[in-house]
């Protein structure tokens, strides 16, 4: 007997943002439904780091307000009147056109295949610029929970930011100004139904920082990050080389080192490490990227992101329809609390929002409808499920 153990409701992703000011390194929320614009410094002492983003947090990022309609554009007026093409505005505009597309594409083919489920969409706004629109469709005939979010979020990083980031000023009397800050990025977990077909996660986003107000002049910081990666029950070769392949064909097209770099990243990334496996069988993740030309890093992750439905959809439409017994449920349910276990115990993201008192809402749209744990369970080795725990533990080359 199944018995659904967890619920959660619908948001936006949680990876995480990161960004550079010179040597400044700050890390904060990817889902950019943003409750304050960083994560402190590992330097820092634990309680004056809890204190610190509390007391800041209430004062320095507004609540969302709800919006009836869907705007034609998230962005302010400055940056929809610049219209040079080597300007970052023009960038910050063709970026959300793009993810505004991608949304409006993966939800129109997660709809098609589902056939009858429909999104439900949320659409907010904030009071220092910015806004999003959240859709989740559950209970479909072939999602138990699908979320697909875009969001274009201004904000300021506070001194305490920069001086917990940048340990090296610490000492005299260095008192940064707070730095302005812009990020917009798309977020989807798809979690389908059937257990022998696999959940779906992707991220690509963009960040940017303006010259600290005691800087002016200082140039401009920005850049990409994301990555798509599944999450299967049990292993179909032939669909996760399939997925694979995609994945390699959207980096080759711009750089033949990224596929092998960025698939390690991944693996990395996405690592349990209290149970000593990763989340799932990986796919392509990257941070911090800004090495490479603006416009070609633009191209990828548009070509990342529309890399989405022909990588998943044909795996989808193979193995909706499978038939399967309680033990694969069961075994999908287990996967699903591992899912569960990094995104609320790794995933700075979501455990950042949680403790800054963010919109759960948002923060928990990663989250499965059910779950479950069983004490101490080991699947019998040699079975398709301890090949599935195998290629957690040890990452393989798929292609």
């Amino acid at each position: 007997m199944l018995t659904p153990t967890l619920t959660s409701a619908s948001s936006s992703s949680s990876t995480l943002l990161s960004f550079s000011y010179s040597s400044v390194r700050v890390r904060c929320p990817s889902s950019l439904n943003l409750r304050f614009p960083f994560i402190a410094s590992r330097t820092m002492k634990k309680d004056k780091v809890s204190s610190t983003l509390q007391i800041r947090a209430s004062s320095m990022i507004g609540k969302e307000t709800p919006e009836a309609e869907r705007p034609l554009t998230f962005l302010r007026e400055t940056d929809e009147s610049t219209s040079s093409s080597n300007s970052s505005s023009s960038v910050r505009a063709r970026f959300e056109k793009m993810i505004r597309e991608a949304q409006d594409s993966v939800c129109s083919a997660i709809e098609t295949m589902d056939g009858g489920g429909k999104f439900k969409e949320d659409v907010w706004s904030r009071p220092g610029g910015g806004g999003g629109i959240s859709r989740v469709l559950q209970d479909g005939a072939v999602w138990e929970k699908a979320g697909v979010n875009v969001s274009v979020v201004y904000g300021i990083m506070p001194p305490e930011a920069y001086r917990a980031a940048k340990p090296s000023e610490n000492g005299g009397n260095f008192k940064p100004g707070p730095v302005p800050f812009f990020a917009a990025g798309i977020s989807s977990v798809l979690h389908p139904k059937n257990p022998f077909a696999p959940t779906l996660h992707f991220n690509y986003r963009y960040f940017e920082t303006d010259a600290p107000k005691d800087a002016p002049g200082a140039p401009k910081q920005w850049w990409f990050g994301g990555g798509t990666d599944l999450t299967p029950a049990y292993i179909f070769e032939e669909d996760v080389k399939h997925f694979h392949l995609v994945q390699k064909s959207a980096c080759d097209k711009f750089n033949s080192e990224f596929y092998p770099q960025f698939k390690k990243w991944c693996d990395d990334y996405f690592y349990i490490k209290h149970r000593g496996e990763r989340r799932g069988l990986g796919g392509i993740f990257f941070d911090d990227l800004n090495a490479y030309d603006q416009e070609m890093l633009l191209s990828f992750a548009t070509e990342c992101a529309n890399s989405v439905i022909p990588a998943y959809i044909p795996i989808i439409e193979r193995r909706k329809d499978m038939p399967f017994t309680d033990r694969h449920k069961a075994w999908q349910q287990l996967r699903r609390g591992r899912y569960v276990e990094f995104n609320l115990v790794y995933d700075r993201g979501t455990t950042f929002g949680l403790k800054t008192g963010g919109r759960i809402e948002s923060i928990l749209v990663s989250l499965p409808l059910t779950a479950r744990w069983e004490y101490d369970h080991q699947p019998e080795e040699g079975s398709e499920e301890w090949k599935l725990l195998d290629a957690c533990i040890n990452p393989k080359e798929w292609i």
